[in-house]
């Protein structure tokens, strides 16, 4: 656990001794990472319609279970992702017309992040949820769990009902598939400040960013 874990873990012990204070407190700092991973499963970018009120139903679960909850800090965020992943999967069997999901963007014209012309374009902030959601299901939900939510490859395996090698190597070909689109700003990211090794890490560094 780091520093900055010390005080989520003792909400979370106060929480599940029923503070509302601490769960204020889990809520603020939880919440923002979890509607928009709902938001790149349930195809609301924007997290203001389908991904609020998948994550309000996730919240009343992980109230009511909390007490029975016993992890640390970085296990509370995967358990909460597991449980509105579950929610946004439902809600997703629920709705008439699945989207369709693939390297296309909707209306057939380029994908999120690149622009009509011939250079590329590094996405502005609010397209993050945009060029995740652009990929196959499987690798957008393998990379929002690591660049949204935070977890590693355990957490994350945890969250989709795998092995961590499975979740690792999804992650890995979304992110090769994310830089591919990016193209040059992806590599010139190695060049500014991006961990050292493949692109796919450098397109990690820039949604981070973003």
């Amino acid at each position: 656990m780091t520093e900055a874990d010390a005080p989520i873990a003792e909400a979370i012990r106060a929480a599940r001794a029923g503070d509302e204070t601490a769960f204020v407190l889990l809520y603020r700092t939880v919440h923002p990472c979890l509607v928009r991973y709902v938001g790149t499963l349930v195809g609301d970018a924007a997290g203001d319609g389908d991904a609020e009120e998948v994550t309000a139903g996730a919240w009343r679960e992980i109230a009511r279970e909390l007490p029975a909850f016993g992890g640390d800090a970085i296990g509370f965020r995967a358990w909460c992702a597991r449980i509105a992943r579950t929610r946004a999967l439902a809600h997703l069997r629920d709705r008439p017309a699945p989207r369709a999901r693939g390297p296309q963007s909707p209306g057939g014209g380029p994908p999120p992040g690149r622009g009509t012309g011939t250079g590329p374009e590094r996405p502005e902030g609010g397209r993050t949820l945009a060029l995740i959601a652009w990929l196959p299901r499987a690798e957008a939900d393998a990379v929002a769990l690591r660049a949204i939510v935070g977890l590693d490859a355990e957490r994350a395996a945890y969250v989709l009902g795998t092995s961590p090698a499975a979740a690792r190597s999804a992650t890995l070909r979304g992110l090769r598939l994310l830089a591919d689109q990016l193209g040059d700003a992806a590599a010139g990211a190695l060049q500014s400040g991006a961990p050292a090794g493949d692109v796919a890490f450098a397109a990690t560094w820039m949604l981070r960013g973003m």
